[in-house]
């Protein structure tokens, strides 16, 4: 009986793996490897000097502030949420638990802009809590704090969602090990489950802090759009563009660019950890 040859799913003919390189290689080039290139090009296009002039304008340093500021709020908050909220989803059986994996997904499914107008219904003068807010001179939206609860909200999937599937992998032997010798609910998650989702969760923080920075819709519901007290940098890049300052705005854009591509780097390092899911899953 003549011997049948495997063949396997990547034996393509070279001028195939050549021709579909070729088409993701355009495809990249085209939408993002070119922007990238004309964002720095026009920020630079009146030197680097009158690019460094736009940042260092007190609106762009506000923004700059205002952004770093919601990032450190927002991040933090997301990154325990999601700790907490993966260790319940993967450790233990309780009732509604369907229930809190689909809302942990639901900011994946609302728009922003939907989500910020939710806030100005709830926070608003007109909303649900506006008298209750004016009479005790609390400001929500058109401030700081409704741009940190609308950042919380569209960002707070990131962390959870990462650490949810590593922790459902590893399962549970190692806790009822240390259950078993008798060590305490707390004792057990710090010195057994924190340490091997750590590279996850940096993983996580990364995704969320990178959205945090970028977030546009639902800030922009709720800021006001206050040149200097409730503008971030996104924010900061429409107002610019919108006056006609291309280099001003091609220049804080720039910045944002700057940072993303930080953002990259560091989660690249970290895709080489082991146990870390984005390793193959993104």
């Amino acid at each position: 009986m003549a011997a049948i040859s495997h063949r396997r799913a990547t034996d393509d003919p070279a001028w195939a793996k050549v021709l579909i390189v070729g088409v993701v290689m355009a495809f990249l080039a085209l939408v993002l490897i070119l922007p990238l290139v004309a964002v720095f090009a026009e920020a630079l296009r009146k030197g680097l000097g009158a690019a460094l002039a736009a940042i260092n304008n007190h609106d762009a340093l506000a923004a700059v502030k205002l952004t770093l500021i919601t990032a450190a709020i927002a991040v933090p908050f997301n990154a325990v949420f999601g700790l907490c909220a993966a260790w319940a989803i993967a450790k233990h059986e309780f009732p509604g638990k369907p229930l809190l994996i689909t809302l942990i997904d639901l900011p994946f499914s609302v728009s922003p802009v939907v989500a910020g107008l939710i806030y100005v219904l709830i926070f608003g003068l007109q909303g649900w809590f506006g008298d209750l807010l004016v009479d005790n001179d609390i400001k929500i939206i058109f401030a700081v704090p409704g741009i940190v609860l609308a950042t919380v909200f569209v960002t707070f999937p990131f962390v959870a969602r990462e650490l949810i599937p590593l922790m459902q992998e590893q399962g549970t032997s190692e806790e009822e090990a240390a259950v078993s010798m008798g060590a305490g609910g707390l004792t057990t998650f710090w010195r057994v489950t924190a340490p091997n989702v750590r590279w996850g969760l940096m993983y996580g923080v990364l995704l969320c802090n990178a959205r945090a920075m970028g977030e546009f819709g639902a800030v922009s519901v709720v800021s006001g759009h206050i040149r200097g007290l409730t503008n971030t940098m996104p924010l900061h890049v429409e107002i610019l563009y919108n006056e006609y300052d291309f280099v001003g705005a091609f220049a804080v854009a720039a910045l944002l660019c700057f940072l993303a591509v930080v953002t990259l780097v560091l989660k690249t390092a970290l895709e080489v950890q082991p146990g870390v899911r984005g390793r193959g899953g993104h």
